[in-house]
């Protein structure tokens, strides 16, 4: 099959979710354009948009007539993020599709290098990139993909990526009851469910604008984190089953790296001749059981007895 027709990926149709983003949309859609390989079409969905501006945005991109990739604009009420990609990948014919959030953007070559993994690799479920931070944070994110075994312990991947559009029917899409996030990582493990050597790429290069922001769904996203991941432990309680031991050594691996991180920040204040702030102090004092951190304390406390105990005396 013809992969390419012209400077054309004619197999990788983008999806792209749109909510009252007003001018981001356009800067999410000339990102597409701007790539060096564009999809073969563009399908955007409105989800419900009620923005005056964000509307007439949509209304001039549905009835341009001279865009370089074909596009299609799709209305629907307000259903959520997961409805609204659902809807679009339903009207996908081509082996590969992209999902694409409406308020950020891709470098020009993510479409060629991402959707180049996926032809390269037939066990490949998905793939992605990494990410470069911008709006609050500026920063370079970098997940790092994985088999089914690597995401029971945290989302491997971002929700921008292309993926094998089969495998979206197999394993039925979107779960559109999941309105308050990790609908992402919820989809990545469907996928990853439907074969034993099923794994997700992820091209070592920062390749997605991603914009962050104080209110975005992602960041509200993980004050229920807790109950969010109860809810994918149970769903998929059979993989968490299997893969036990990797899930639990997993989320211990994240929980010591953030906890050394601390101690490591602690310590390096110290040095200077600073105080480490209230909640440090109420760490050190109180310290957690169990987990590494009253090591941690004691580490720290060692550090302060040394740094505060007299030199001792010179030979005269």
């Amino acid at each position: 099959m013809e992969q390419y027709k012209g400077n054309t990926a004619q197999d990788v149709t983008a999806v792209v979710t749109s909510y009252n983003q007003g001018e981001m949309i356009l800067e999410a859609v000339r990102s597409l354009y701007r790539q060096s390989t564009p999809p073969a079409r563009i399908i955007i969905i409105d989800d419900g948009s009620t923005d005056k501006n964000s509307v007439c945005i949509l209304n001039q991109l549905k009835s341009e007539l001279r865009s370089p990739v074909p596009l299609t604009v799709i209305s629907q009420p307000n259903s959520g993020v997961s409805a609204a990609r659902n809807t679009g990948l339903r009207r996908v014919e081509t082996p590969l599709a992209l999902v694409l959030d409406g308020d950020d953007k891709l470098e020009p070559s993510y479409i060629e290098k991402v959707s180049g993994l996926l032809r390269d690799n037939p066990s490949m479920a998905a793939a992605s990139s990494w990410m470069q931070t911008f709006g609050i944070l500026e920063a370079k994110v970098c997940p790092s993909g994985g088999g089914i075994s690597a995401f029971l312990a945290r989302n491997c991947c971002p929700a921008t990526h292309i993926h094998r559009h089969e495998l979206w029917e197999q394993c039925g899409g979107y779960d559109e009851s999941m309105r308050s996030g990790f609908e992402d990582w919820d989809f990545f493990l469907n996928i990853l469910e439907t074969s034993n050597n099923a794994w997700i790429g992820i091209v070592p290069e920062p390749l997605i604008d991603y914009r962050t922001a104080p209110a975005s769904a992602n960041i509200k996203s993980m004050t229920g984190r807790l109950s969010l991941m109860r809810y994918i432990i149970e769903k998929h309680n059979q993989s968490y089953h299997a893969h036990l031991a990797d899930a639990l050594l997993g989320i211990e691996a994240v929980s010591m790296s953030r906890l050394y991180g601390w101690e490591n920040e602690t310590l390096h204040t110290l040095e200077a001749g600073q105080s480490p702030g209230p909640e440090s102090n109420k760490f050190i004092q109180n310290p957690s059981y169990g987990d590494g951190g009253m090591a941690s304390a004691v580490r720290i406390a060692s550090f302060l007895k040394k740094s505060n105990s007299p030199d001792p005396p010179k030979d005269e």
